[in-house]
């Protein structure tokens, strides 16, 4: 097994310590000081793809701008049709049931898999939003209960407006002092994968998981990281093609994970407040942070992890 980890990571219920006994989430005052509205709160512009995009259209849009979630629109309407994300174009590359259309209908051809299927294809058809009115708690209990990290904003009309994610709502309740440790939210047994692993086991990895981001590990220390994004821009730029000689797709597959993902990552003591824990997500533009306590990995902490101590810390 070139897995370091087989163990499935330690996870506080997401969404059930949340909420109450009448089934709303439990919300602090920290919510409550800081309610706004979700026009306010979204952010623009909102980057977009169509059913009739092409996957190579899609993954190149999603370099191009850095995001991991693309509302699908109707064109020259701008109302919501879908959702496709990260996960999606990762579990169609290699990593889940979604292979199965390269493997059935391209078999195995990058070059179709990419040119000729379409977002329609990976997309989720029935996405989540909230509309332009609703408050930051609403926002909030929607994406606890619905398991989203990233949410349209849509008018009435079901034009879109902009686009809220978590990372967004983590630096807007940031605070310098939440009064709880990093060691109290973080996820321990970390999902690794092993430095001498392929680029397809990382992604069967991800979506067995349901993991965005797996430590790179080598001789039982960090290497580096390697993310969902960071499978997305190894094809959306084009460089996947260097590791394709006959167009089997399963040439990429095999490409060293350590060349897909980087040789950098940021650390967090476990002692630390979650407020440094939040400032410093926005201050190095990361999504999550690895708990190393006297130089061993302990613990990863993610915008989510944050988000949740900040929604339902005491104030």
């Amino acid at each position: 097994m070139r897995r370091s980890t087989v163990v499935p990571p330690r996870r506080r219920p997401e969404g059930i310590r949340w909420l109450r006994s009448d089934g709303k989430p439990n919300f602090s005052d920290r919510i409550h000081r800081h309610e706004g509205e979700a026009k306010l709160l979204a952010k623009r512009p909102v980057y977009t793809t169509t059913r009739t995009s092409t996957i190579l259209r899609l993954l190149e849009d999603m370099t191009r701008y850095n995001v991991r979630a693309m509302p699908v629109i109707v064109p020259n309407k701008e109302t919501l049709e879908g959702m496709v994300t990260v996960m999606d174009a990762v579990s169609y590359l290699g990593g889940g049931e979604l292979y199965d259309i390269v493997v059935k209908r391209h078999g195995r051809n990058i070059y179709a898999a990419l040119l000729k299927e379409y977002v329609s294809s990976i997309m989720n058809p029935n996405p989540v939003y909230v509309t332009v009115d609703d408050k930051l708690t609403k926002i909030l209990e929607v994406m606890v209960t619905r398991n989203v990290g990233v949410l349209p904003v849509l008018y009435h009309d079901g034009t879109i407006w902009g686009i809220i994610t978590e990372h967004d709502i983590v630096g807007y309740l940031a605070e310098k002092t939440v009064g709880r440790r990093v060691s109290e939210v973080m996820t321990t047994n970390v999902i690794t994968i092993s430095v001498d692993a392929t680029l397809k086991e990382a992604m069967e990895t991800m979506i067995k998981y349901g993991v965005r981001r797996l430590p790179i590990v080598a001789d039982n220390s960090v290497w580096g990281m390697i993310t969902a994004k960071d499978i997305v821009r190894f094809f959306g730029s084009h460089e996947v093609f260097t590791f394709v000689e006959t167009g089997n797709v399963e040439e990429a597959l095999a490409t060293p994970v350590k060349i897909v993902g980087v040789n950098d990552y940021v650390t967090i003591s476990p002692d630390a407040d979650v407020g440094e824990a939040a400032k410093l997500m926005i201050d190095k533009g990361v999504s999550s942070l690895l708990v190393v306590e006297e130089g061993k990995l302990t613990g990863i902490i993610t915008e989510r992890d944050i988000l949740y101590a900040l929604a339902i810390a005491p104030s």
